[in-house]
């Protein structure tokens, strides 16, 4: 790379190697092309007005890229499904999610390619839930150019370990509920958590919910159980019953039916007497009273991902713990606060 003078109209391609400055009197003053821009034929007639007739600019070498088409390719080469982009902005290239989703993110490659020289690439945490047109992550490279073989270095790696991002869409799944207790099951007490569940149903786009309810009766939880699975339903969630209480007996329940349990009991707050299960394919969550007091609980770190397709282990639960406490912020900003974010 050298800089050069040339003419403006002859400058067509090449790169600024200093800002150009507008002065409208009263009105602007400030950069009207910023270092490292590369002249358009477009730019010549404002460049001439600004008393331009020759220009300072870059000549690149064979093998350097411009700032701008190596964001380029860096976006193109880390996103996967679910992930558009936009045009360079001072080098700059963001990527959005094309849809609702979960998002996920390569950590291990993220890393990889953030300690090569001169790229940089920033992302959201994996697991978290996006919307449509949510930024998932940035990038760009330090320099003005780049080498090219540092390019060619991080689509190698993405083309053999598959995007750092990408989003998994929703599936739309036929969720079915169970509310145990014997004081809602006999109307003694109003049923708190149907509403609740109907109103997570809507928020991921999924039709409203089977509702069956059940005494504090193991057997018969384990019925209706299987009931919801016979009726179609592809996950069920228990509610109420969780604890260790003598007559909470919802975990014995899930047993009786056959589930397998992966996991009773999360290190999240709120959320700690969670239990997952499956009952063949079928995904079974036993959700604590917090999921009908509080706004975000496990079950909100859990169901996205369930929805996604994944099958959750018994290590997914455990790695909840760090990032697991909710900070119960008087106004609630889930997904965007520290609640259930991990390294």
């Amino acid at each position: 790379m050298r800089a050069e003078l040339v003419k403006t109209e002859k400058a067509v391609g090449m790169v600024l190697c200093h800002d150009i400055t507008c002065i409208e009197p009263g009105r602007f003053k400030g950069a009207a092309f910023k270092k490292g821009h590369r002249v358009s034929a477009e730019d010549i007639p404002l460049l001439l007005q600004l008393g331009k007739d020759h220009l300072y600019t870059l000549i690149l070498d064979s093998d350097e890229v411009h700032e701008d088409d190596a964001s380029r390719r860096l976006a193109a080469a880390i996103a996967g499904p679910g992930v558009k982009t936009k045009w360079p902005s001072e080098g700059r290239v963001n990527l959005f999610a094309a849809y609702q989703g979960l998002l996920k993110v390569n950590v291990e490659l993220l890393q990889q390619l953030n300690a090569l020289p001169d790229i940089v690439i920033a992302t959201l945490h994996s697991n978290v839930p996006v919307k449509t047109d949510t930024t998932l992550a940035g990038t760009k490279v330090i320099p003005l150019v780049v080498k090219e073989e540092v390019l060619q270095q991080v689509e190698e790696k993405c083309r053999l370990a598959g995007p750092v991002v990408q989003v998994l869409p929703y599936r739309k799944l036929r969720l079915g509920v169970l509310i145990t207790g014997r004081e809602i099951y006999e109307g003694r007490i109003k049923d708190a958590f149907g509403p609740v569940m109907k109103q997570k149903a809507e928020q991921f786009g999924l039709e409203e919910p089977e509702i069956l309810y059940a005494p504090d009766d193991a057997l018969f939880i384990a019925r209706q159980l299987k009931q919801l699975v016979e009726n179609g339903n592809e996950l069920i969630v228990l509610t109420g019953g969780m604890s260790v209480d003598p007559d909470d007996v919802t975990p014995k329940g899930i047993r009786l039916s056959g589930a397998e349990v992966v996991k009773y009991g999360a290190p999240v707050l709120p959320g700690a007497m969670f239990m997952i299960a499956y009952l063949q394919q079928t995904p079974i969550i036993g959700l604590p009273a917090c999921g009908m007091y509080f706004r975000t609980t496990v079950f909100d770190l859990i169901l996205p991902r369930l929805l996604a397709g994944e099958k959750i282990t018994e290590s997914d639960i455990s790695s909840l713990g760090y990032g697991g406490l909710c900070r119960r912020c008087e106004v609630c900003l889930y997904p965007d606060c520290s609640f259930g974010k991990s390294i």
